[in-house]
């Protein structure tokens, strides 16, 4: 079918903004498919593997919108102006001064003086000038915009510790605070465990497990990926931690971040264990760790997973020894071996399928990944490696065992994240398929306020056709965990069952897919290390 690309020049959308409007292009009758991107470069080479990029779309520019759309040539030009005025937006008919939305921090202050929190999902360019206003009103701020400088963000932090605030962010995705669910959060019960954390999904993930063993939450502060490097120095995680200390509702405390700087780490555990409650840590690094530890005989436990994480505070939030866990993986551990050894078997030991595919939209849950395959089957590739070596030239290419990061920045400037949009996941899953030497497909699915309405509705038909595009289908395994409760909107257990009535191998966490995956790899094949 013919292919149709408009420049739209000089044009900004949010990434919400653009999954609706290509949404309802790709509605429209005589539309085949349908993209509206920002003119990057790698969303243009995206475009153009898909086949989606024509000469005119080549001269876009990086502040360029690009509407791409294929389909029956007849309706190309009437699909396009209505692409256009979806995304003009006007004003509603009938709207009066009472609906309009504030423009400004000042004005949303004016018209909602209690107001004590701002969430800033602007431009980077943008968002630190957006963040230093809010805190000069007062307001804790929620920074989900990314792109913002180490030094901007020091200079944010500094201001809201000095006015007893919390500047969560840049590229915060997730908080609870007081039973309020901000960004990417699940529904999950109060309780009795406050988390800290410098990973969005990560948060996601420990808070889901407690709340299914009906363990809640008290308060969850993300903090931002780049919180406990040497630049920033961990300043808004020890400002948390000293808010938890001083909450009389929160008993236990859990801090997670993906590599973070040794020395502030350590500085972190210190703060811990001099602290008046007990506290666990994943702290993620290039290798996986004991499954859990004690640090230097306080009440302050080291764990290996997510998963671990959550088993821990669960025993201390039940008065129980968190040691106790060990055991518990260990038997979760041989059950996960034992059902490794059926499955490869399907497949077949020194066979042409032998590589193993991790498609995340979560970042935390793609290096727990990336770690638990590392330990088990050796190097990893990725858009986001746990060691340089082992970045992938092409992140648009597996190679080997790889592992990708769909929500790393390559893949959302100008486009919708992959937890709210599984576009991108489904083109490069039917492209992994393709692949004869692609054996197992792991994934993540998130639910929660602000990911996708129904992930299994979207991936459910992909995965059968990419069953259907492999040669010897049969062979192709897909496994994956879901980070969600069954009071999110999308539903926990009607998602599962979707996913398992397709012959996707769910499994309880992250840490188990990536075990059962990595066990699967390792007994199909022996690697030449």
């Amino acid at each position: 079918m013919p292919i149709q690309c408009k420049i739209l020049q000089s044009r900004y959308a949010d990434s919400v903004k653009l999954m609706n409007v290509a949404r309802k292009v790709r509605e429209q009758e005589g539309v085949e498919d349908a993209a509206l991107v920002m003119g990057t470069e790698t969303n243009m080479h995206l475009l153009e593997r898909a086949g989606m990029l024509t000469s005119a779309g080549k001269q876009a520019g990086a502040n360029d919108m690009i509407l791409a759309v294929k389909g029956d040539q007849n309706r190309l030009d009437k699909v396009m102006q209505m692409a256009e005025g979806w995304l003009q937006g006007g004003e509603k008919e009938g709207q009066t001064e009472k609906t309009i939305r504030p423009r400004t921090i000042f004005s949303a202050v004016r018209k909602n003086p209690g107001a004590n929190l701002a969430v800033i999902s602007v431009p980077g360019a943008y968002a630190a000038a957006e963040a230093h206003t809010a805190l000069a009103r007062g307001l804790n701020v929620l920074l989900f915009s990314d792109n913002v400088s180490v030094p901007e963000e020091a200079a944010l932090k500094k201001a809201a510790i000095e006015a007893n605030l919390l500047l969560m962010g840049p590229g915060a995705g997730t908080a609870i605070l007081n039973g309020a669910a901000l960004g990417f959060a699940n529904v999950v019960p109060r309780g009795p465990v406050g988390i800290v954390s410098a990973a969005g999904t990560g948060l996601q993930e420990v808070s889901v497990l407690l709340a299914r063993t009906n363990i809640g939450i008290s308060q969850a502060i993300g903090v931002g990926g780049r919180d406990l490097s040497d630049a920033i120095g961990g300043a808004m995680t020890f400002h948390a931690l000293r808010s938890l200390d001083q909450d009389e509702d929160t008993h236990v405390v859990v801090v997670i971040s993906k590599l973070p700087s040794r020395t502030v780490a350590g500085s972190v555990l210190e703060s811990l264990a001099e602290g008046s409650k007990p506290a666990v840590v994943i702290f993620m690094g290039p290798t996986l760790e004991p499954a859990i530890s004690r640090y230097k005989n306080k009440s302050v436990y080291i764990t290996a997973t997510l998963q671990a994480a959550a088993m821990a505070a669960a025993a201390l939030s039940e008065g129980r020894d968190p040691l106790e866990i060990v055991d518990v993986l260990a038997e979760e551990e041989k059950k996960l071996a034992l059902q490794a050894t059926e499955l490869a078997a399907r497949i077949g030991t020194n066979q042409r399928r032998k590589y193993g595919r991790g498609l995340f939209s979560g970042g935390t849950l793609c290096e727990e990944a990336m770690r638990i395959w590392a330990t088990r089957i050796g190097p990893v590739w990725s858009n986001a490696p746990l060691h340089s070596d082992y970045r992938l030239p092409d992140s648009l290419t597996s190679q080997k065992h790889t592992v990708l990061d769909l929500g790393e920045e390559e893949f959302t400037v100008g486009r919708p994240h992959p937890m709210i949009d599984n576009d991108l996941r489904i083109q490069r899953l039917l492209q992994e398929a393709r692949d004869p030497e692609t054996a197992v497909i792991q994934m993540d699915v998130v639910l929660g306020y602000g990911a996708h309405p129904d992930p299994a509705a979207a991936l459910v038909p992909a995965i059968l056709e990419a069953r259907s595009l492999a040669i010897d289908s049969g062979k192709l395994l897909f496994i994956l965990s879901i980070t969600g409760s069954d009071q999110d909107p999308q539903n926990y257990d009607h998602q599962r069952a979707e996913f398992e009535n397709a012959g996707v191998l769910v499994l309880d966490s992250n840490a188990a897919a990536s075990i059962l995956t990595a066990e699967i790899l390792g007994k199909i094949i022996k690697e030449d290390h």
